[in-house]
């Protein structure tokens, strides 16, 4: 631009750019959610100088800033509706959740519509909310400072599922943290029990303080087994039907709880992997122990974060 500044105004869709040598200045103005943006970044390429090219640039940045002032917004109402600092908690939208239905239908040769009844049956659950709320409430100050009271299982709805339709004698999870997770699967196997399909749900963590959420009436069938998930997970001495990972997310690690759970696996057992999003130890591990697998992306609602997944690994 031969030292020279160029301006692009587009004052109907709220762009301003200001292109320089060697960086890009940039404003926008969304209407929809009341957010406006100013950035600089550094920039390399020479934008078009004719007026045609410039107006298509106000087009193409109307176009994709306001994906950036919706999760601004988000973030947003996440600093004033929510306490959480790590292990974010959202519900799902109402296609995602179609979406999962039916995923779940194709990974366990089940029906869409019990997989929705399923999900929704966990999310009507008022003694479970009631739950978390009450034994949330009972924790000191500094974990209920960064701790929501309101349960929002995300992906997990799906694990709750593949408990209700595998009717698991021993489920595993490593990594519980506040218990969300484990405490619904435990509400999966109370169900089961009631139906005279009893197991039991065992948690590994490595922190003293976490697991709080597995406590009566969830506790007759669950407990947090405290210390290295490996040296949990290789003195488990008989078949595992459903196994979760969500514990150390290196992928190192990862893989070496799919070594340690080998023994005890079956052709029954389902495989969960709660890092799949970001890691391919689960994908890596089913191709060499002949299992398929499948991933299954989560939308999140109103929320900054873009969501994670599950991973599926069964035969």
């Amino acid at each position: 631009m031969s030292g020279k500044s160029l301006q692009i105004e587009d004052a109907a869709r709220g762009v301003g750019l200001s292109f320089h040598a060697d960086k890009l200045e940039m404003s926008f103005r969304s209407p929809r959610d009341n957010v406006t943006l100013s950035a600089t970044v550094p920039m390399t390429s020479v934008p078009p100088q004719d007026e045609a090219g410039q107006v298509k640039i106000a087009e193409r940045a109307a176009r994709a800033l306001p994906q950036a002032t919706r999760i601004v917004n988000a973030i947003a109402q996440w600093l004033v509706s929510s306490r959480e600092d790590t292990n974010h908690t959202y519900h799902l939208t109402s296609r995602n959740l179609a979406h999962l239905s039916h995923h779940l239908a194709m990974v366990l040769k089940a029906s869409a519509k019990d997989m929705a009844a399923y999900m929704a049956e966990a999310m009507d659950d008022a003694g479970l909310a009631a739950h978390v709320a009450a034994m949330t409430a009972k924790q000191p100050q500094a974990l209920r400072a960064v701790t929501d009271s309101v349960p929002r299982f995300g992906r997990r709805l799906g694990w709750y599922a593949v408990a209700r339709v595998l009717k698991p004698r021993l489920i595993v999870e490593t990594g519980v943290d506040k218990g969300l997770g484990g405490v619904l699967l435990c509400a999966a196997l109370l169900r089961n029990a009631a139906e005279g399909h009893p197991g039991r749900y065992i948690g590994t963590e490595i922190r003293p303080e976490a697991g709080y959420l597995i406590a009566e009436p969830y506790a007759a069938v669950g407990r947090v087994a405290y210390g290295d998930s490996l040296t949990t997970l290789k003195g488990i001495g008989e078949p595992i039907d459903l196994f979760i990972n969500d514990s150390d997310h290196s992928v190192d690690y990862e893989a070496e709880e799919y070594r340690a759970i080998a023994p005890r696996l079956q052709d029954g057992s389902m495989i969960i992997s709660d890092n799949a999003h970001a890691s391919d130890a689960l994908l890596r591990f089913a191709e060499e122990t002949g299992r398929r697998f499948t991933f299954f992306r989560e939308q999140p609602q109103d929320h900054w974060y873009p969501g994670c997944g599950i991973g599926f690994a069964y035969r």
